[in-house]
Formats: structure tokens, C-alpha cells, sequence
């Protein structure tokens, strides 16, 4: 579960100033006011050491929200209004990485990841320093144990060395929530990504306490675009009924106010991602192969692809319901642009694949557009019509969701579920044993978040209340005729 953060709360102050300033045609003449409006001189001002520090900290993670890595700067007198420029002017979005660090926060975390504690009973074993293979335990004035940074290796001899077990473990928290080790801080002690491990689970975002890994937004493309004319459709995933606690259709029309020409229901294309996937499962069958996995989750395709090469072929070839909502999109306004709107970072990569999908927006996102627009969902009037389909199709959202989804589509076929609710070492463990064609079942679903993606990185409600707004949500849906085609 990813708890309510002040480092969101920044994030999403940054993106809710940047909305506001394109819709008054400001954003230029008055985004370098941003870091100075955010880290005023004032005393009890939130702030690292000095409103220096916060300012520039605040500067650099305006840049990932601009399209930009805080690498692309050459020169440190560069002001935000040039990189704001450049983002308004271009008709694509930025093709960079998925995920980015700035560095200024970063270097705020721990260097290594063992300390000695008070526990330290200065005794004459002195294991911890006897066993350390880089000598990098010194004993001080008060004759207890020290450890000196620039000589550890956090290699951890001292930690299970010491009889008092005063040597304590710190974790890194974004490195310890990466399921595949994708995270490690480089020579000058900042993490790098390394992109052929990641999977774009969007863990490490909210796992890192001082907010330093970023999402390559683009907010300002969907934005600039509106400003200039252009059409566009919002593809809005099933998720959606969890984050609010109104009305879906309140929720639409206030999509619909930020300036969307368009509002489709992702919940389309699950039900024809239901169907697809209860026929390739029949046929898989009826020619002798043991089992399918879905392939709704970008995330988990991604760690099949990286680190489980083996599983690929038992790996369903339907498109997701994002793919297919686009391509509806596209055959029903031939001019416009999609935006997929949901709470999952790997969604980017998966838009960037396949050609169809022009731009993506997170919940937060969205939520922080609204805020800075002055769009308050709650009071949008309930009248904008849904989609018709089943409800398990918005049940994609939900961990057994999709397997709930292909069964009632797929009536006919005897279908025994395995369900891999997260992603973690575990659970990718268990999916390399199944690459070997036995599993307890013949349809796997797995969904990198745990509960599904209600629980997903850029959600704007919690666990606990999204799953049962969103309950509720289609209680309400489904219990009257709220549906149209």
C-alpha cells in the first residue's frame, strides 16, 4: 500500500501550478516563479537546509513534468522558460525515458546501508571490525564501533558478525521495493535505472521518501495541445470508478471541462480483451498447450520480456484494452489524438509501442490538472452517458478481475484460475517455474499491483478506500439502467 506522502503533495503542487499557467497562457513569463513561490524565504517554510537547496531541488523536478531529464540541462543558467518553450512548440511527445532521477534530491538519502546503534557494547571481540574485508570499522574515543562511509561496502559482514546485533540494516527504499533490482546508486552515490531490468512498475516513485524519482510527464503536451485547437479523446480505464467517491458520469464531464473533445471508457475494450482472450485460451487448448497468462498488465509483460524470456509463448498475443479503446478511438474520429488516462506508469512504454496511443496521463496527473484548473469533480453534474457493457469488463481493475472477465465470456470453456496478485522476487519465482509449462491451472492472471490496478503507482486514493468506492461505484451503475451504447 503507498501511503499519503508530503512528497506527492509537491508533486502534484508543481503540476497543478503548471495547468494553470498554460490555461492563462503564462507558462512561460512565469514558470521560473515556481521554485521561488514554492521554497519562499519565510522561517518555518518546508525545506532541506536552505530555500537555495529547495528551490533548486523544486527546479529540477519541475523538468521530468516538462518532458525533460534534469541530464538534458547543459547549462545551469538555463531557465525553466526555455525548456517550457520548447515543450509548448512540439507536436509529439518527448521520446525519452520512462523514469528519471533528480539527483539534488537524491543525495539527501543514505550512502550505506549498515550503522552501529547504541546497542554497540564496545566488547573486546571486536567481530565486526575483525571481519570486515575493507577495514572499514574504527573504534572511537568511547571505545564503541564506528563505521566510516567512504570505506563500506555494505557488504554486511558486520551485521551478522556482531553477538549484540548492534550493527543495524538500512534500506534503501527505493532499491528495496524494486522486484528486479532495477535501481543502484552509481560511483557519485545517486540511483540510476537501469532500463534493461526495469519494468516500469512505478514502485520506486512513491517508495523514495524524498521524491526524487519522476515519471517523464506529459502533462504540458495534453494541455498545450487543447490550447491550440486540436481533438482529442480521453480513454479512461476502469480504475477510475475507485478513485473518486462520485458519480463515473461526474467524473467524465469534469475530463470533459479540461478541454477533452472526447471521453471513452477503457471498460470497451476489456470487454473485447474478455472475448479475444476466452478464444485464443480455447484454441490454445483444443492444441494441446497447458496453459495461457493474460497480458492485460504492461508491467508484468515487461518483466516476461526481461526476466522471464521463457514464459513468452504461453503469453497471450491479445491487445490490451488500451489497444483496442485506441483503436476504436481511431475509427470513430479519424483526426484526433488519444490520451490514455489511468494510474499506471508502464502504460507510457506500452503507448509508445504501439503507435496508437499519443499521449498518457496518471490519475494524479489528472487530478492535479483539475486542481489547477479549479475543476471540482464533486460538483460536476451527473448526466454524461456510460458505456454498455458487462460488469466484470470494469472489473479489469480488480486482482481476478480479468479471469472473472474471460469467464463469463468464455461460458463454454472449463477454465481453472491462477491468480499472481504483485509482482515481487517471489511471485517471478514462481512464473519462471511455470515457463516450464506445468502450473496448478491453465489461465494465469498476474498484475504487477498488488489488489490490481486500483492499487496502481499514480492512483489518488488509497488501497482501502479506492477498493471500496469502487465497489460501490458499479453497485450503482448496475443496479439502473445508467448505461448506453
Amino acid at each position: 500500500m503507498a501511503y499519503v506522502q508530503n512528497t506527492m503533495v509537491i508533486r502534484r503542487e508543481i503540476i497543478a501550478r503548471l495547468a494553470k499557467l498554460i490555461h492563462e497562457d503564462q507558462l512561460a513569463e512565469k514558470i521560473d516563479r515556481i521554485p521561488l513561490e514554492m521554497a519562499p524565504k519565510e522561517k518555518g517554510a518546508r525545506r532541506r537546509c536552505c530555500h537555495h537547496k529547495e528551490r533548486a531541488v523544486i527546479k529540477y523536478k519541475t523538468m521530468p513534468l516538462l518532458g525533460f531529464s534534469p541530464d538534458d540541462e547543459e547549462d545551469e543558467l538555463t531557465p525553466l522558460a526555455d525548456y517550457a518553450n520548447v515543450a509548448l512548440d512540439r507536436e509529439k511527445a518527448s521520446n525519452k525515458s520512462t523514469l528519471t532521477v533528480v539527483d539534488e534530491a537524491c543525495t539527501s538519502c543514505v550512502k550505506v546501508n549498515y550503522v552501529v546503534s547504541n546497542l554497540c557494547r564496545g566488547c573486546v571481540a571486536r567481530s565486526c571490525q575483525m571481519n570486515c574485508p575493507k577495514d572499514a570499522i574504527v573504534i572511537n574515543a568511547a571505545g564503541k564501533a564506528q563505521i566510516v562511509e567512504e570505506d563500506c561496502i555494505s557488504c554486511g559482514i558486520c551485521h551478522k558478525a556482531c553477538p549484540y546485533h548492534a550493527v543495524i540494516y538500512v534500506p534503501v527504499p527505493c532499491e528495496e521495493a524494486c522486484p528486479v533490482g532495477a535501481i543502484k546508486k552509481n560511483d557519485d552515490g545517486v540511483e540510476e535505472i537501469d532500463e534493461d531490468k526495469c519494468i516500469m512498475c512505478g514502485r520506486c516513485i512513491n517508495a523514495c521518501p524524498f521524491g526524487s524519482i519522476f515519471e517523464m510527464s506529459q502533462v504540458v503536451d495534453v494541455l498545450s495541445h487543447i490550447k491550440k485547437g486540436g481533438e482529442l479523446t480521453a480513454m479512461v480505464a476502469p480504475a477510475l470508478h475507485g478513485q473518486y467517491g462520485v458519480k463515473p458520469s461526474q467524473v467524465i464531464n469534469a475530463i470533459k471541462k479540461v478541454g477533452f473533445t472526447n471521453v471513452a471508457e477503457v471498460a470497451e475494450g476489456a470487454d473485447m480483451t474478455a472475448r479475444a482472450e476466452a478464444a485464443e485460451l480455447q484454441e490454445r487448448l483444443e492444441e494441446g498447450c497447458s496453459l495461457m497468462t493474460t497480458s492485460c498488465c504492461p508491467s508484468y509483460v515487461q518483466a516476461v520480456n526481461k526476466h522471464v524470456p521463457a514464459l513468452k509463448k504461453l503469453v497471450s498475443e491479445t491487445p490490451s484494452p488500451m489497444i483496442f479503446s485506441a483503436r476504436l478511438a481511431k475509427e470513430r474520429f479519424p483526426d484526433t489524438k488519444t490520451v490514455f488516462i489511468g494510474p499506471c506508469v508502464a502504460k507510457r512504454k506500452e503507448a509508445k509501442d504501439s503507435g496508437l496511443v499519443d499521449f498518457v496521463l496518471t490519475f494524479e496527473e489528472l487530478d492535479a490538472i483539475f486542481e489547477g484548473l479549479g475543476i471540482k469533480v464533486s460538483e460536476m453534474p451527473d448526466n454524461a452517458p456510460l458505456v454498455d457493457v458487462p460488469r466484470e469488463a470494469r472489473g479489469f481493475a480488480k486482482s481476478n478481475g480479468v479471469t472473472n472477465a474471460v469467464k463469463k465470456a468464455g461460458e463454454d470453456i472449463y477454465i481453472k484460475e491462477v491468480i499472481i496478485n504483485g509482482l515481487d522476487k517471489k511471485s517471478l519465482n514462481v512464473l519462471k517455474a511455470y515457463a516450464r509449462g506445468k502450473a496448478p491451472g491453465s489461465f494465469i492472471e498476474v498484475m504487477a499491483c498488488e489488489g490490481g490496478c486500483l492499487s496502481g503507482p499514480c492512483a489518488i486514493a488509497d488501497d482501502r478506500k479506492s477498493k471500496k468506492q469502487f465497489d460501490q461505484s458499479l453497485d450503482s451503475v448496475y443496479s439502473k439502467e445508467t448505461v448506453t451504447k
